[in-house]
């Protein structure tokens, strides 16, 4: 058992709690190019390079594309890489996202969640990290700035131990530039827990005489990365691909209880974490920072006696359909907030996935999905209320709409 340390309580917002993690976590190169409302993430990072406080690589980038480019080059090189971005920058890192994600390169990067263009719009909501949920990317969702501190030392482990990049998300402006109450491990603690990278090997076929040689680029024993994949395999290679992915549950759930181990911070259940659940008739399930709300109502409703509750889901890829659909069977009504809206379908990504894993529940509740804060508009308490007073009457409204929008203007 790793032993618990004390930390050092900081005032840090959460684009700084994350370039403290960074700096903590033996990163080799970081490739940094700015966008808001990530910009204090990189801006942080090349003050610890350029101060001697952290020795890494600073790759000054003309775009996104190229930030997520060089990540990935220097991943595959055996480097410990990182980057971040956000929204418009996300989307110009498309192509890039999946060819990192196909070649198994272990890549951490930070997104700060902000609204898609057109309208330009720099607030929150979840549409660009929602848009890249099937690019084959682990998704961790972060409440608040300590929890995007810890989130990020966790990544490093996971996607190097599961091969596969990951996503760290936290909410632009709202945990981005909001100040908190940090507790930051010392330097020494994070560095051991992270160790430095360690490079798998691989067996070579018989013609080279069955060597084993490091799964990286390496002139000594050169190796391809991504070649031609025609319809004769490329089947097999995405089906492989997914059923590794479905492999990462127990890797991350192993992650974090030696993280809480040292931390004392234990997110536990790891995948989603259930408030006021046990008597529930009712339940709100949503993600990030408007849980902290929510649970804040669930509180006050209870006071009055009715049965509610929430649920904040904290990973999203891989989704933990099997955990959910456990959970989720014993209420009556059960309401999902979408932070996205999916132009054409019939709801928001978390609805359809949610109600997609309820199916096959002998015991399904009734579900709706709640469409708000898009462009960064607010969710007030009386907004919250009033979805848990639709949830709790649910069953005698049959007919009702399926989705809704919240807080938006008729």
């Amino acid at each position: 058992m790793l032993k618990q340390v004390k930390g050092t309580m900081m005032a840090l917002n959460g684009d700084e709690a994350v370039a403290w993690a960074v700096k903590q976590s033996n990163v080799d190169v970081v490739s940094a190019y700015p966008i808001t409302p990530q910009t204090i993430i990189v801006e942080r990072i090349s003050e610890f390079v350029n101060d001697g406080e952290m020795d890494a690589e600073f790759i000054h980038v003309e775009s996104e594309h190229s930030a997520l480019s060089a990540a990935w080059g220097a991943a595959l090189a055996g480097a410990r890489a990182f980057t971040a971005t956000a929204a418009n920058g996300l989307a110009l890192m498309w192509e890039i996202l999946y060819i990192t994600a196909s070649t198994r390169a272990p890549v951490v990067m930070a997104v700060v969640n902000r609204a898609l263009s057109a309208p330009i719009n720099i607030h929150n909501d979840h549409s660009d990290t929602m848009g890249a949920r099937d690019s084959g990317w682990i998704q961790i969702y972060s409440e608040d700035a300590q929890e995007a501190y810890d989130n990020t030392i966790m990544a490093f482990k996971i996607a190097e131990q599961a091969l596969f990049p990951v996503m760290v998300t936290l909410d632009g402006f709202t945990i981005s530039h909001t100040l908190q109450n940090v507790i930051v491990l010392p330097d020494d603690v994070v560095s051991d827990f992270v160790d430095v990278r360690k490079i798998p090997r691989i067996k070579l076929p018989r013609i080279h005489g069955e060597k084993e040689i490091p799964l990286m680029l390496n002139p000594k024993y050169p190796i391809t990365f991504g070649p031609l994949d025609l319809y004769d395999y490329y089947f097999e290679h995405k089906v492989q691909q997914n059923e590794a992915m479905k492999e990462t549950f127990p890797i991350i759930e192993r992650v974090h209880k030696e993280y809480g181990e040292i931390s004392g911070r234990s997110y536990e259940p790891v995948f989603m974490i259930p408030y006021r659940t046990d008597d529930a008739d009712v339940v709100i399930f949503g993600l990030s920072s408007t849980m902290s709300v929510v649970r804040k109502v669930v509180d006050e409703l209870r006071a009055e006696g009715k049965k509610v509750g929430a649920i904040r889901l904290r990973v999203f890829r891989p989704f933990p359909a099997n955990i959910i659909r456990k959970e989720l069977s014993k209420f009556h009504a059960v309401g999902i907030l979408d932070r996205c809206i999916s132009f054409g379908g019939e709801g928001g990504p978390l609805f359809t996935e949610v109600r997609s894993a309820l199916y096959r529940s002998s015991s399904r509740p009734i579900v709706h999905d709640y469409i708000y804060g898009l462009g960064g508009r607010d969710l007030p308490r009386k907004l919250i209320v009033k979805i848990f007073e639709e949830l709790l009457s649910a069953r005698e409204e049959p007919e009702s709409p399926v989705v809704r929008y919240v807080g938006v203007r008729e």
